[in-house]
């Protein structure tokens, strides 16, 4: 029974990073003028690069296939990405700033899951 607990955490936890990465490519243009309004540099090749970037990691951990690159992948990714897109300080409308500190609250907790599910003995139990 714990390994399909663990197996159903695991789909749910790396297909939020699927489910993301593909958001990024059905909605390009739209993630692309976002990462511009936020001032990333080459707002286009940063789109593209965190789409394979998600959909590789989040396939990894759902996969189980070497899932110690997939959530070192993730935790690079929440680190990076979480103060850039995600700066609650900055922004002066209460309502906006509320929504971007719950975001970098959440991504602060996906980083915190990332890190104590690399302390998982491997292989996993249905794992590729």
């Amino acid at each position: 029974m714990m390994d399909l607990l663990f197996l159903a955490g695991r789909v749910l936890f790396g297909g939020l990073f699927l489910y993301n990465g593909l958001n990024h490519v059905l909605h390009y243009e739209a993630t692309r003028g976002y990462t511009a309004y936020k001032h990333v540099p080459l707002p286009a090749v940063a789109t593209i690069i965190s789409a394979v970037w998600l959909l590789t990691s989040g396939a990894s951990v759902v996969a189980g296939f070497r899932p110690e690159i997939g959530l070192g992948l993730i935790v690079a990714f929440l680190v990076v990405v979480t103060p850039k897109m995600h700066d609650f300080w900055t922004v002066t409308d209460p309502t906006q700033r509320l929504g971007q500190f719950i975001n970098f609250q959440k991504n602060v907790a996906l980083a915190g899951a990332a890190l104590m599910m690399l302390a998982i003995p491997r292989p996993w139990p249905y794992s590729l």
